[in-house]
């Protein structure tokens, strides 16, 4: 037997793992060793923050189909059960920034911690992505993919910038 999620659902889980990244990031920032390291970082949290209402809002353009649930649900466990899948898939707000940052790290190494988990973020949704039927909105997590990966290109500019 096969569970179906909808777009709904996925943007539920977008949204948690956008706050888990800005989490991520300014708990890197605190570890950060000089301003600007600690700027950057600060400005990815503001980003992740940025794309937690960019899903917010597109989730709010979402048909009652597309909300629609795939399961009965009477205790309503299913939001919580796609928060714990959010919160231990993808920028793990229980582990510790330290477990992946020594604080020696130079900002490009950062940034390629960063780059790697927003590439998880992307593989995760991919997956879901088979999950979701079109009839449920399934091109909405084609959408969170390419934002995503926008997120991919930023860390990257960050990343061949001379000045970070």
């Amino acid at each position: 037997m096969s569970v179906d999620f909808n777009a709904d659902e996925i943007f539920e889980m977008a949204e948690q793992i956008e706050r888990n990244g800005a989490k991520f990031y300014r708990r890197a920032a605190e570890g950060a060793g000089d301003a600007g390291g600690r700027k950057i970082l600060l400005d990815l949290a503001a980003m992740e923050d940025q794309h937690e209402k960019i899903f917010a809002s597109m989730r709010a353009q979402l048909s009652e189909d597309e909300r629609a649930s795939t399961i009965w649900d009477p205790e309503g466990q299913v939001p919580l059960y796609l928060r714990a899948i959010a919160d231990k898939r993808i920028f793990d707000v229980d582990a510790d920034p330290t477990d992946l940052l020594s604080g020696k790290e130079a900002m490009d190494d950062v940034l390629r911690i960063a780059i790697e988990l927003e590439k998880d973020s992307v593989i995760f949704y991919q997956g879901m992505r088979e999950v979701v039927p079109q009839r449920l909105g399934g091109e909405w997590v084609e959408e969170i993919i390419r934002e995503e990966m926008r997120h991919i290109g930023i860390l990257s500019m960050h990343l061949s910038s001379p000045k970070h």
